[in-house]
């Protein structure tokens, strides 16, 4: 089963789910033991195929660490975080951790674009 461990100790996942937020952006750090990748990716693929097909979902993509790393990184675009926190929070998504291996810890947390002159441009 998938262990959570918070990636802001003081803003743990389950506190900002009920920000009033329009995009969010997920950003979900997973690791895992070596030998068990092949399971965390057909886990993450199962789930990320469900999530794609809920309200609000807009884009995901998955990133692996360089080098023989068994860190993982999801950047996942929602509308709000009203249709992230009702997928999240479906029992079937909740049913799904389960399949995720043993070791496989992950450290969700929800952001939202800012702007920075001539660097980058918010929502």
């Amino acid at each position: 089963m998938l262990q959570f461990k918070p990636l802001d100790e003081n803003v743990p996942i389950f506190n900002q789910l009920d920000a009033d937020q329009a995009p969010v952006i997920l950003i979900n750090l997973f690791t895992v033991a070596a030998s068990e990748i092949p399971e965390l990716m057909k886990a993450w693929e199962a789930d990320a195929n469900w999530m794609k097909q809920q309200p609000g979902y807009i884009s995901t993509q998955l990133h692996r660490g360089i080098a023989g790393s068994t860190v993982f990184l999801n950047y996942a675009v929602w509308e709000s975080t009203a249709h992230f926190k009702a997928a999240f929070n479906h029992p079937d998504f909740s049913s799904a951790l389960a399949h995720y291996p043993s070791s496989a810890v992950a450290s969700p947390h929800l952001f939202t674009r800012l702007s920075v002159a001539n660097l980058c441009v918010g929502p």
